[in-house]
């Protein structure tokens, strides 16, 4: 009688660990660490029509991205805060940037050379998989804003404004306080005039959504201006 072949032992595997891009360490990797810049409030962090040549990471602070026409006229394209990539145009052939990246509050960013940020993305799958979800959700954005200013009144389009800079939505936790925002860049942003913006901010502060206080504090009641049909 044929004797059976001894099982193998049992080997149990610890499960994979999913990939994360580990920011810092990422920041203070070498020669990295050396391009992190601090800014202003104000500070111009590049100009549109300068030579793009750099990917920007930004740690802390608010940037918002414009653009002015030929006649002169500026509007602001996007809004970002920590956790942003910008300035990656340079990764798709763009030689000079499209806009102008401008401060509008105190922070830093990490300045990322484009061939380094190319052998980044190669070699880290995780920093990859980071930078394509954050250019689809851009992308979305782009979609939602364009929707918005052609069939959304000013009213609306100044309640979803005040939502996506306090953050309401994200996947972290939402700041809901706003800090040295104006009434001209809002109108900027929205696309509408600064006595509009007012007369709706008045408004929304006596209906409760909204509170001055050295800041000003979006409530989640703010909704139900974007909501309401």
């Amino acid at each position: 009688m044929a004797q059976s072949k001894p099982k193998k032992p049992l080997v149990l595997r610890a499960p994979k660990k999913k990939l994360t891009f580990e920011v810092k360490a990422f920041l203070y990797s070498a020669g990295v660490s050396k391009r992190i810049v601090t800014f202003s409030k104000g500070d111009i962090i590049y100009s549109q029509g300068v030579t793009a040549r750099h990917v920007y990471y930004l740690q802390n602070g608010d940037v918002k991205l414009s653009v002015v026409s030929k006649a002169g006229k500026e509007a602001i394209v996007a809004v970002l805060g920590p956790g942003d990539f910008f300035g990656e145009g340079c990764l798709a052939g763009q030689l000079v940037r499209m806009g102008t990246a401008t401060a509008m509050t105190p922070g830093s960013a990490l300045i990322i050379d484009r061939a380094e940020m190319v052998e980044a993305l190669h070699d880290q799958p995780a920093l990859s998989e980071r930078f394509i979800m954050f250019m689809l959700s851009r992308n979305i954005r782009i979609e939602e804003n364009l929707i918005d200013h052609l069939f959304n009144s000013s009213e609306k389009r100044l309640a979803r404004t005040l939502l996506l800079l306090a953050r309401y939505g994200s996947r972290e936790v939402p700041q809901r306080v706003i800090h040295n925002v104006s009434q001209e860049t809002l109108a900027e942003i929205v696309g509408t005039t600064r006595p509009r913006v007012n007369f709706f901010m008045n408004k929304f502060r006596k209906l409760g959504f909204i509170k001055y206080n050295g800041s000003l504090q979006i409530n989640s009641s703010l909704l139900s201006v974007v909501l309401h049909e």
